[in-house]
């Protein structure tokens, strides 16, 4: 887990919320976390990041295994995939520029949409092949890890939206990942707008699943004094309530699962919150950043 938070990491840079109050404070309930990304392997050699939040560099450099190891220039990083447009899952992108190879993987969509950004081309084309990745079609991630990407409820990235915003559409712009390797399946969902029964199909039976924890509740942001927008309005479902997470997830046989895209105002941030351990009792784990998992 290199960053388990939402959009702006906790603490986020401008925000006094009462989370990020506490983190500001050196409160050791409440530790910092920064923008959502993972790392996955299969071998521990070869490495695939799932987002590339904007703080990836802080993020390689706490995570010996992503470190350069040989030459003069080198990295494990061998491929990069995103799940949607949104900043704080393409900013890191722009620090990746230093002529190291790596594969650039997303849907046509979203290869469009860096496609029509031109500071994005300070990837070098001679080391960065961007590669479309058709929806609910298996590939290959790393050697011996199968991928696939499948559409999720969600909406577009905040900068593409027009005049008319489309919540829960399904389609390129909001995806989730299966991963597959050994026989063992997992699936990262860092943003959903609400469980289908299509999806919830689909992820019966894992043994892994790292899914959208944003917010505890709808109207959270609103209630901190620090927005004016639901999570229903930012295309996230909230943990609480019947129709959060939590509840409609409640009977699938999943493994083990985990909140990750916490944002900073989520009182599950706090390790003796009330909200922490109503999460905790219905067998959900809050991501941070450096958490190991494995299969």
């Amino acid at each position: 887990m290199l960053g388990a938070a939402a959009g702006g990491g906790s603490p986020q840079w401008n925000c006094r919320c009462d989370v990020c109050r506490l983190v500001w404070s050196g409160d050791p309930r409440v530790i910092p976390r920064t923008q959502s990304s993972i790392a996955i392997s299969v071998d521990g050699e070869h490495w695939a990041l799932i987002n590339c939040a904007p703080d990836i560099v802080k993020q390689i450099q706490m995570t010996p295994a992503l470190h350069p190891r040989e030459g003069k220039r080198h990295s494990p990083i061998a491929s990069v995939l995103l799940t949607n447009a949104d900043v704080d899952h393409i900013g890191g992108l722009l620090n990746l520029r230093e002529s190291s190879p790596f594969r650039l993987l997303a849907t046509p969509m979203i290869q469009d949409v860096l496609a029509a950004n031109p500071i994005f081309d300070v990837l070098n084309p001679a080391y960065v092949s961007r590669e479309p990745i058709a929806l609910d079609r298996s590939f290959t991630l790393l050697d011996g890890l199968q991928a696939r990407l499948f559409a999720v409820p969600g909406k577009t990235a905040l900068y593409l939206e027009g005049d008319q915003v489309e919540i829960g559409v399904e389609g390129e712009s909001t995806v989730g990942v299966e991963l597959i390797s050994a026989g063992k399946r997992v699936y990262y969902i860092p943003g959903c707008a609400a469980m289908t029964p299509a999806l919830a199909d689909r992820i019966e039976g894992a043994d892994l699943l790292l899914f959208d924890g944003t917010l505890w509740r709808n109207d959270e942001m609103v209630r901190a004094g620090v927005g004016h927008k639901t999570g229903q309005r930012m295309g996230h479902m909230s943990m609480s309530g019947d129709d959060g997470s939590i509840a409609a997830l409640a009977e699938l046989d999943i493994a083990r699962r985990v909140f990750v895209h916490i944002n900073n105002t989520n009182p599950v941030l706090i390790a003796d919150s009330s909200e922490r351990q109503a999460a905790e009792r219905a067998g959900w784990q809050i991501a941070h950043d450096g958490m190991e998992l494995s299969c």
